[in-house]
Parts: C-alpha cells; sequence; structure tokens
C-alpha cells in the first residue's frame, strides 16, 4: 500500500505540494471515488487512479533510455559541468534517477536512467556478464590481427586483465563494434590504445536485451517500454 501523494508525485508530472492541491480540488479519483486525502493509501497493483478524468500509469520505478550526447557527464550532478540529469525536465529529477553503469565524457549513445536500485546492481554486477555493445571508429584500420587479440583477452600495460572481447570489422577497417562482457574503466580505448590505434569515436548502441532507440537525437530520451522493462527484468 502506498501513499496517493507519492505514488503520482512518482509519475514525475506533479510534485508533492501539486498532488495536494489536485486532490483538494477534488481532481483525483482513486477507484472512482475522490481521494480524501494525501496520505490515504492504495495497491497501484489493482487500483485505478485518474487526474482530470485521465487514468494515471503508475509504475513502481521509472526506466529512461537516453541518447547521450558526447560532452556530458554520466553523473547525477557536477558543480562546474553538465550532467545527464541536466538534460531532463524537472518533473523526472524530482524522481531520484541515476545512470545505470557510465559512459566517458566525450562517449555517446544508450543510457539507461532509473531509480531502480536492484536492477542496476544485477546489469552491472561483474558476475553476472551483461553484453555490451559499441560503435568505434579509430584513426588507423583495425585488422584480423586486432580481432584475435581481443577474442584471446588483452592484458594491459598497468596488469590489468580483460576478458575475451567480440571486435567485429566494419567498412574499411576503422569503423569497428566491440561486444564487452565487463566494464573496466576506459576498457575499449584502453585496449585499442593496446593494438596502437586511438578511439576517434565510441558509441553505446545495445546493454543487454536493451536497443538504443536510432529515432532519438544526441541529448533526447523516452521512458521504456513495458516490453523493454519485463526483458531487462525491471518492475512495471
Amino acid at each position: 500500500m502506498e501513499r496517493i501523494d507519492k505514488l503520482l508525485s512518482s509519475t514525475g508530472r506533479w510534485s508533492r505540494r501539486e498532488v495536494r492541491q489536485l486532490i483538494k480540488e477534488g481532481r483525483v479519483l482513486a477507484d472512482g471515488v475522490p481521494a480524501a486525502a494525501p496520505e490515504q493509501k492504495l495497491d497501484p497493483a489493482v487500483s485505478c487512479l485518474r487526474v482530470d478524468g485521465e487514468e494515471v500509469m503508475i509504475r513502481a520505478y521509472t526506466y529512461v533510455m537516453m541518447n547521450k550526447p558526447a560532452g556530458v557527464l554520466s553523473a547525477t550532478e557536477d558543480p562546474r559541468q553538465r550532467t545527464v540529469l541536466d538534460l531532463l525536465p524537472p518533473a523526472f529529477r524530482r524522481q531520484g534517477l541515476f545512470p545505470v553503469g557510465r559512459l566517458d565524457k566525450d562517449s555517446e549513445g544508450l543510457l539507461l536512467l532509473s531509480n531502480d536500485g536492484a536492477l542496476a546492481h544485477r546489469l552491472l554486477s561483474p558476475k553476472n556478464h551483461v553484453d555490451k555493445v559499441y560503435y568505434i571508429r579509430t584513426d588507423r584500420p583495425l585488422t584480423p590481427e586486432d580481432q584475435a587479440a581481443f577474442a584471446q583477452g588483452i592484458t594491459l600495460a598497468d596488469g590489468t586483465a580483460c576478458l575475451p572481447a567480440g571486435l567485429e570489422l566494419l567498412g574499411a577497417g576503422d569503423e569497428a563494434l566491440v561486444t564487452l562482457h565487463e566494464g573496466k574503466f576506459h576498457q575499449i580505448k584502453r585496449m585499442t590504445a593496446s593494438r596502437g590505434a586511438a578511439v576517434c569515436r565510441l558509441k553505446r548502441i545495445s546493454m543487454g536485451t536493451l536497443v538504443l532507440d536510432e529515432s532519438l537525437k544526441p541529448g533526447e530520451f523516452r521512458l521504456l517500454s513495458g516490453q523493454e522493462v519485463s526483458k531487462i527484468g525491471g518492475k512495471l
């Protein structure tokens, strides 16, 4: 059982203060009856909430897909630089969203933001080996020898051992798809550098079953569909 004001404010459409005013004005119906008070409790799994006659879909958690642009930090806040939370409207920022995993400041592509801590732990836990696929462009063509090195697993100069990774060459070879089964710091850039090449562009296109919606322009976002939430193990 959850408070009505908490449920409605969790959608990001209203603050708790705004919800209290809506209830006071009789504009909130709980199972067809005007809500009595903000603290009134109901079961979101079986109850129906309407505001001004429109049914409000209540989810236990929020899941947002963003096409992260380059130049923005994968963080919740920073005193000097823009973060991915700064790209969201205030209604979403009030929900306690955080990046599930990270992309470097100069990297772009798929970023999941949520307030579901348990899901984040499952997706990021090294023991689960959730595959992540990245598009890269390099300053020189990569070769079958580079592919073999990635497939074998690369040990970096500082002794860090990287698990075997996929490297699919595209076009002339200066573009490729990299599939990682882990997420070490600057891993793709460091693995590529160990082969004598530099990454000029890096874009994540998938994370497990979640694939970047290519209709999203850099900086744009949308809520995950119910099917997408189910596939990644989230809670509807």
